[in-house]
């Protein structure tokens, strides 16, 4: 069994991620692939929680165009994550990975209802857990969703899925002269106003000492590098 770096992580998913080469809703393919990956990471005995978002659904700024208020709109992206949730337990337990979905809002009949004790004692039987609903609350991110349960269950990094392979000073897609930064402090990400999360989650993982790792999720093998200490993407701690 390969040594580990992390025993406990939370891997924080975009909704954007599940949709692959579609623009929008929940691609087959792409939701196998990232199955496949964590099953993979799953059989190294390492306990795994996610958060994902809901992009792919709903994109809360949709909502002023259509009149919605915020919190309407931030509850409808809420359901687009659990509905992400429920797609993603399905690929993983067709895999033989034990999965429960926990929502901070209350859906008893197809998902738990989060308490962090339980959510702890199903990690400790190692089985995979999909934090769904973000906080509960409307003006939070599931970036901060991700830093409180990330907290909350004692985990030892967050692993934030990209699109790109780490941190960079601009868009490397667009700009060519990006510069990448192997490793940052949470004060560098705020000061310099770089976007991998959002504030509340940044100062809530400084106050925490929670470690960042930022990575290229469509490189295949890439979490299990991370898992397995490799340098890969860009760190904040």
């Amino acid at each position: 069994m390969p040594v580990v770096k992390y025993k406990r992580v939370l891997l924080k998913l975009s909704g954007e991620a599940l949709s692959g080469q579609q623009r929008f809703g929940i691609g087959p393919s792409a939701v196998a692939r990232i199955a496949d990956e964590i099953a993979d990471v799953h059989k190294l005995e390492v306990e795994i929680a996610l958060v994902i978002g809901g992009g792919n659904i709903y994109r809360g700024t949709e909502a002023e165009i259509l009149g919605i208020d915020r919190s309407s709109a931030d509850y409808m992206g809420m359901l687009a994550t659990v509905i992400n949730g429920l797609a993603l337990q399905g690929a993983l337990e067709s895999r033989g990975v034990y999965t429960r979905v926990m929502s901070a809002l209350e859906m008893p009949r197809f998902c738990e209802t989060y308490i962090r004790r339980r959510a702890v004692r199903h990690l400790e039987k190692g089985r995979l857990v999909i934090f769904a609903a973000g906080t509960g609350n409307p003006y939070f991110s599931t970036d901060t969703a991700a830093a409180l349960r990330a907290t909350e269950i004692g985990a030892d990094a967050i692993l934030k899925a990209t699109k790109v392979d780490g941190i960079y000073s601009a868009d490397p897609l667009i700009d060519p002269t990006a510069q990448k930064y192997d490793k940052l402090t949470y004060l560098d990400v705020l000061e310099r106003g770089i976007r991998i999360m959002d504030a509340t989650a940044i100062s809530l993982s400084m106050e925490n000492n929670m470690p960042i790792v930022v990575f290229n999720l469509f490189e295949r093998g890439n979490i299990k590098r991370v898992l397995e200490g490799e340098k890969v993407g860009s760190i904040v701690m």
